[in-house]
């Protein structure tokens, strides 16, 4: 009998450490000795940085003719300079259109100002939706910037979106909800929580709690364990989208704690905020533009979440900028309010997350 058992204990030891990453790792300490604060990286699954095309042509000098003076129905960018506002359609034709398709894949080459393609819609309003990100949330994408091919990489469809899954209909519930947790997803790192954190954090204004500041709890923080459990869906995903570990963000001795924290933290918690903008603003609005095959099993539009810019890096396409070859894409407009979650609103970081430099985890 005994010979049998340790067989099958063995066996049973190797499937439950198949879920543990085995193999090399990389640690390397990012705060003071003892905070807890260790970036620890799975060399073998680093994936390689994305490879960035070249400009199609050198930027071209800026003057002349605008694009609204020498094309019809120009409605975005109709300042921009006849030559530069070619340069950048050859660049979203190198970054967005299937080669097979060029320029027609948005225009109409019998009627190149018609709008009777959904996707020339889609692309106006995604070149204001980026204009927005580079100059309204230079709090997450700092002095880089986003270009349609951060998120797109050359694709018709960004590889990484999300829509309403297929059975959770409610997302914010748990119980009674079918297949809502406890089923395999790597939207929360195959773990059994519930599976469509999305639509409550990335769209809706739900906040991530878990820790409370009292061991009891209070009228100001109550945490149920089916909103932690909610939280930790969430964080799974960031982690998963970075390719990092907890620790990137997050001193291990208090989670909670901003004071203790990376200022990687600060970067997360503004970019969070950005993605709401972003899906609320203009990807949900629209809706209406979209055909029924563009739309999730709950006719949804997609939307996007970390992953679809980063894809499992710390920084998209390895922290390389593209700005250089398409200035106008930085944006030029100013936030008529401050924007949800900015410096100054109610739920702005705390005044604790400054700190000492050697406790930011830059190097």
């Amino acid at each position: 009998m005994t010979r049998m058992i340790a067989p099958i204990a063995a066996g049973a030891a190797l499937v439950l450490l198949g879920g543990c990453e085995l193999g090399a790792k990389q640690a390397t300490q990012t705060g003071f000795r003892g905070t807890g604060l260790e970036q620890i990286v799975d060399v073998s699954q680093i994936k390689e940085q994305a490879a960035i095309p070249p400009a199609p042509y050198p930027l071209p000098p800026d003057g002349g003719p605008t694009a609204g003076q020498s094309y019809q129905n120009v409605k975005v960018l109709s300042g921009l300079s006849k030559e530069r506002f070619d340069h950048l359609m050859a660049e979203m034709n190198q970054w967005i259109a299937p080669p097979e398709q060029g320029c027609s894949y948005c225009h109409n080459p019998e009627n190149m100002a018609s709008d009777e393609k959904y996707t020339k819609i889609v692309a106006r309003r995604m070149v204001q939706m980026t204009q927005t990100i580079n100059a309204r949330w230079a709090n997450h994408v700092k002095q880089t910037g986003v270009t349609c091919y951060t998120c797109h990489g050359g694709n018709a469809v960004p590889q990484n979106m999300w829509a309403l899954a297929e059975g959770t209909p409610e997302p914010g519930k748990i119980l009674r909800n079918k297949h809502g947790q406890n089923s395999p997803n790597g939207n929360v790192g195959y773990s059994s929580l519930p599976y469509d954190p999305f639509a409550q954090y990335l769209l809706g204004r739900s906040q991530i709690r878990v820790a409370s500041s009292s061991a009891f709890p209070s009228a100001k923080h109550i945490v149920s364990i089916k909103e932690a459990e909610k939280s930790y869906g969430i964080m799974m995903h960031v982690s998963s989208a970075l390719g990092v570990n907890c620790t990137y963000c997050h001193n291990s001795q208090s989670f909670r704690s901003w004071n203790l924290s990376s200022a990687q933290r600060g970067t997360a918690y503004y970019g969070i905020r950005m993605v709401r903008d972003i899906n609320t603003n203009y990807i949900a609005s629209l809706q209406s533009v979209f055909p029924a095959y563009r739309k999730g099993p709950h006719g949804d539009v997609y939307k996007v979440n970390c992953t679809t810019c980063h894809q499992g890096l710390p920084k998209p396409l390895g922290g390389v900028s593209m700005m250089a070859q398409a200035p106008i894409l930085w944006g030029t407009a100013k936030p008529s309010a401050t924007p949800e979650g900015g410096p100054g609103a109610a739920t702005a970081v705390p005044a604790a997350f400054a700190q000492p430099a050697a406790m930011t985890g830059q190097r």
